[in-house]
């Protein structure tokens, strides 16, 4: 195991600046997840570590050993990649052991080795076969295997779960886990999944445009967004905004929005947003929001869209002034398309934003 320091990181190709002075501290045995959309520079990021990209400017450090002008065979990693890249013309043993072939480690060792990472893996009765033989999820599993009988310092995983289905993602999504609990690797994963970050990182680094917009624990940055990118990217649905402005009110603080003035809890309201005109972006999450067939104090009248049943819970879309809002509500809730509902919205939940900057008003 080892940490990892990235320095002021800086890639370009042509006029397209890939990485932005990018700089971020992987402790030791942690399980970071780069995320971010397409073209924001995770994957760049997972390839300079690995020696695969050539950086413009920065430092790398693994451990204390700065690896920056050092080829990928001496950085003391191993990398899965989204395509599982494994040999199909040879057996399952060995493709595991083909990097350890390479270093000329005595077979015995090789065994030894093989075995362990089948065990964990539980692909030891699949050894004996060729990948044609495999199914899409057994193929990543040997791809996992060949990279960790290497006993590498860093496990650099770019997308390895995204040519899966649905079911398998969520039992490969496991057996990462559990992987890396027993092993305690360093390890950097890149996804544009945030179903995936969520349930897999220790932290996650969300990267916009070359940068990292935000780094904290999944609960933190689902919880509490540093911006209002972070939390329309985070989570399924993702979090409502509405334009609104901060008033006082009978010794409390309200969010006026929509001809409703929506309670604040105690202590809520950053002293930056109480000044000027008092314009305001109100964040909240759909599963934070109460939907209600009558009015109620401090709730906001809202026109039901549509309803959609998602299993053990109904999902509305409505519309509050010119806003669509998500709403998850109980199975039992039920609106048509064009009724009125009012929505009340936790107060503790809350979160207020810089509409101009997208910034998070902290209190």
């Amino acid at each position: 195991m080892a940490e990892i320091s990235l320095h002021q990181l800086r890639k370009t190709y042509g006029k397209v600046t890939a990485i932005k002075d990018l700089s971020l501290e992987i402790r030791e045995g942690e399980f970071l997840v780069l995320l971010g959309p397409s073209g924001c520079g995770k994957t760049t990021t997972l390839r300079a570590i690995a020696g695969l990209e050539t950086l413009d400017e920065g430092r790398i450090l693994i451990g204390s050993r700065d690896v920056t002008p050092l080829p990928p065979g001496q950085r003391g990693i191993a990398m899965v990649f989204q395509s599982y890249a494994v040999f199909p013309h040879m057996r399952v043993y060995d493709n595991i052991v083909f990097g350890l072939r390479m270093r000329k480690l005595p077979d015995e060792e090789q065994r030894r080795r093989a075995a362990e990472a089948a065990d964990l893996l539980q692909i030891g009765d699949l050894l004996d076969r060729y990948p044609a033989q495999l199914s899409g999820g057994q193929r990543q599993r040997v791809a996992v295997a060949r990279a960790i009988v290497m006993r590498p310092d860093v496990l650099l995983m770019d997308e390895p779960l995204s040519n899966l289905d649905a079911l398998l993602r969520l039992h490969m999504r496991a057996e990462l886990k559990r992987l890396h609990r027993e092993l305690r690797s360093t390890t950097v994963y890149v996804t544009h999944d945030q179903v995936e970050a969520l349930s897999l990182g220790d932290r996650i680094a969300l990267m916009k445009d070359g940068e990292i917009v935000q780094v904290d624990t999944p609960g933190a940055i689902y919880d509490r967004p540093a911006t209002r990118f972070v939390g329309s990217f985070i989570g399924s649905p993702p979090m409502n905004f509405l334009q609104g402005t901060l008033r006082r009110r009978n010794g409390g603080l309200v969010v006026e929005t929509a001809g409703a003035g929506i309670p604040l809890a105690a202590g809520g309201a950053p002293p930056a947003a109480d000044g000027g005109d008092g314009s305001v972006l109100l964040g909240i999450r759909p599963e934070h929001i109460e939907a209600l067939s009558a009015p109620a104090a401090g709730s906001v009248a809202a026109r039901v869209v549509v309803l959609e049943p998602i299993g053990p819970q109904n999902l509305l879309t409505v519309q509050v002034g010119s806003e669509l809002l998500k709403v998850t509500a109980p199975a039992d809730f039920q609106a048509d398309a064009g009724e009125q509902v009012w929505l009340r919205l936790d107060p503790a939940r809350i979160r207020l934003m810089d509409p101009q900057s997208g910034r998070a008003l902290r209190a």
